[in-house]
């Protein structure tokens, strides 16, 4: 498969799969035990829940929106751009 026809490069699916990890342990940090019918638990308040744990999820949601968004240099640009200063620092 030509390398051209892909929406996303190595990189993308890298950051991606990071931004994934992060809201996976966000939601992570999110749960455990709540209450129940019989008695009333305070845990569910806790500061990691209704904290830390929503920004942990915000920050990965975030990071996999600029991992879309992110496009990396084609090689063919690179090259240009290190010939072109090459051709400057020799002039």
């Amino acid at each position: 498969m030509d390398k051209r026809n892909l929406a996303f490069g190595r990189v993308n699916f890298i950051l991606l799969a990071i931004g994934m990890v992060v809201v996976i342990i966000g939601f992570i940090l999110m749960s455990g035990a709540g209450s129940d019918e019989t008695a009333f638990k305070t845990e569910i308040f806790s500061t990691r829940r209704i904290v830390v744990a929503p920004i942990v999820c915000f920050l990965g949601f975030v990071s996999m929106i600029v991992a879309v968004m992110y496009k990396p240099k084609d090689d063919a640009q690179e090259r240009e751009i290190t010939k072109n200063s090459e051709n400057q620092i020799v002039k």
